[in-house]
């Protein structure tokens, strides 16, 4: 099939999505994390897409050129949330399976629990339920020090290191040419501003979210450095619905590029029992 990409406009804000397979086909909503774009779903796309499934992947707030709005504030979860909302109006879906990784999962998380009447289920990968996140950075000295990184990405001098030699340090991160919009400034600027927005001031208070009334997997990669099992376990405690937790041995945190194949089963496996 072949994937199309288009402009999908959500009130003054103009996203750049991907969209593959047919109209009535189950949909799928896929959200990326920090510093990929919507493209690092590309091998799980190709496999969703023999498995009967539409995929929709956008570029998000930040990393799509005509959504990038310089208030810090305009990055909040809440307004995340909106956008992913609001392409899928501006699509005409009204149901879809939401996925996400990373930050994407963040986003993820807290559309199904503030719009279960959109999703058909939920896939996160890497990150766990935001009041599990929000109680191990208070609570699991593992989970501070996988995290400690994140002052670096909210100071003022992030985007010069993070650039410096070529980008070399965010090329480093990244197993794929997903990174490659964030080397100019306008672009890593709003994609730094999702931790700037909400990683800063009451960090719980920024993430509650309210319990997940649909049913959902927990993706988790034993080799990732930046999530624990604490968080990704304890997830299960926020979710009234049905739940799986799916361990992944051997993998690090770039789970939608390393393991596509496992990611895409979960994915496909989830959408089928709806």
């Amino acid at each position: 099939m072949d994937v199309q990409t288009q402009t999908v406009a959500v009130g003054d804000l103009e996203f750049t999505v991907r969209t593959c397979g047919p109209a009535t086909a189950p949909a799928v909503l896929l959200l990326h994390g920090f510093p990929n774009d919507g493209t690092c779903y590309d091998a799980v796309v190709a496999r969703l897409h023999e498995s009967g499934l539409r995929t929709i992947v956008p570029d998000q707030r930040g990393y799509s050129p005509g959504a990038r709005p310089t208030d810090v504030d305009a990055y909040r979860v809440e307004h995340l949330v909106t956008d992913a909302v609001g392409i899928l109006d501006a699509l005409g879906v009204h149901h879809a399976l939401a996925v996400g990784h990373d930050w994407g999962a963040l986003v993820a998380w807290h559309l199904a629990g503030r719009h279960p009447d959109r999703l058909t289920g939920l896939v996160v990968a890497s990150v766990g339920h935001p009041s599990a996140i929000a109680a191990s950075l208070a609570q699991d000295d593992d989970q501070r020090r996988r995290s400690s990184y994140i002052p670096g990405f909210i100071d003022a001098s992030a985007e010069d290191r993070l650039l410096a030699d070529d980008g070399k340090a965010l090329r480093d991160l990244v197993p794929d040419d997903s990174v490659l919009p964030l080397l100019e400034r306008p672009a890593l600027t709003g994609a730094l501003n999702w931790y700037r927005a909400n990683f800063t001031g009451d960090i719980a208070g920024n993430l509650a979210c309210p319990p997940i009334e649909v049913p959902t997997t927990m993706v988790w990669s034993d080799g990732d450095p930046a999530l624990g099992r604490g968080q990704a376990e304890a997830s299960g405690r926020y979710v009234y619905s049905d739940y799986r937790f799916s361990e992944l041995h051997g993998v690090d945190h770039w789970v939608p590029q390393n393991a596509a194949p496992s990611l895409a089963s979960e994915i496909a496996l989830r959408s089928a029992t709806w």
